[in-house]
């Protein structure tokens, strides 16, 4: 008796991909006429008979969306999660985590995980967002929306105004007196790092201020990574007299690094951040640029789940307003310039 013929083989025979055999079988009407005939066809030829267990877990696996972040220690994603939880489990799905830890390889390995097990779709905050590869998704027509951070593919994205955002913390430091403000940056091939200090860049350039070179440090979004930068400006001989560090976790090393040299905002400088945090354990209370976090995880789902029942439009990329929270670490009363 000859080895069994499976999906691939089919798949193989039609000219398509295997999820899109899936489909068929499971009398999905995504699938175009033309292509239909084919599979049918090639199921036809070559005698397939699904196996009724296998379908079964093929079928509650179209019901699985897989949410990929890229640091699971970030209190960002907290709020950010539950919005993809919520629209999902609305609309019958269930989700798979998992932590790419803003590494390339884990992160493809996640990927190739969700191509493998035929999940519905994909919401992804990328690592890099020149280097993530979506590739495998695309070949098993599985569609992808990403989060927070861009990439080069043309598909569907949810973020906020970055530049916008990060311009508004710099020009209420500015507002607030502040001359020499350092900036803690991002990653370089990061969409969002790359926004945030361009809305830094436009800030100065408003105010009538050069932008120095000398006060850009770049850290890596993770708490060492902003310690590092910050005290790098910390230490300069004509230190800044006010700070902005363009996540929350940086904000947090930043925080650790003038402790270690006995300085406090706002009395030595003025300090911001991006990225809402729990904010109330802090003294003074931080001034941070707030994301909609929970509206783009919903967000995200939704426009995943049109496509998923099919959609076919161009790719959507949504931007949503990120609002700037005044506390104390930057202290409204101006100072003498």
């Amino acid at each position: 008796m000859g080895s069994r013929v499976t999906i691939r083989d089919v798949a193989a025979v039609a000219e398509v991909s295997p999820a899109t055999v899936s489909r068929v079988l499971n009398a999905d009407e995504r699938v175009a006429p033309e292509l239909r005939e084919r599979v049918l066809a090639a199921v036809e030829r070559l005698g397939y008979r699904p196996n009724s267990q296998a379908r079964s877990l093929r079928t509650q696996a179209t019901r699985v969306i897989g949410l990929i972040i890229s640091d699971i220690q970030n209190p960002f994603f907290t709020s950010l999660v539950r919005g993809v939880e919520d629209a999902a489990q609305a609309s019958g799905y269930s989700v798979v985590l998992a932590n790419s830890d803003e590494d390339l390889g884990k992160e493809q390995q996640y990927l190739r995980v969700a191509a493998a097990e035929q999940m519905a779709g994909v919401i992804l905050s990328p690592a890099s967002s020149s280097r993530t590869r979506i590739g495998e998704l695309v070949h098993e027509e599985i569609p992808v929306v990403t989060i927070d951070r861009r990439i080069a593919a043309d598909v569907d994205s949810v973020a906020v105004d970055n530049v916008a955002g990060a311009r508004q913390a710099v020009e209420h430091l500015l507002q607030t007196g502040a001359r020499r403000v350092g900036v803690i940056a991002g990653p370089e091939d990061v969409s969002t790092a790359a926004d945030r200090l361009e809305g830094y860049r436009a800030a100065l350039r408003a105010a009538g201020l050069a932008v120095d070179p000398e006060l850009i440090v770049r850290g890596d979004f993770r708490i060492d990574g902003g310690h590092r930068a910050a005290a790098r400006l910390l230490d300069r001989p004509d230190r800044p007299d006010a700070l902005f560090a363009a996540n929350n976790l940086m904000l947090i090393g930043t925080l650790d690094a003038m402790a270690e040299r006995g300085l406090t905002a706002p009395a030595d400088l003025l300090l911001a951040g991006f990225d809402e945090m729990s904010w109330a354990g802090f003294a003074p209370p931080l001034t941070l640029v707030e994301q909609p976090t929970y509206e783009i995880g919903r967000l995200a789902t939704q426009m995943l789940l049109r496509r998923i029942a099919g959609g076919t439009a161009a790719a959507e990329h949504v931007v949503l307003e990120a609002t700037l929270k005044v506390r104390a670490s930057s202290d409204l009363v101006r100072r003498a310039v």
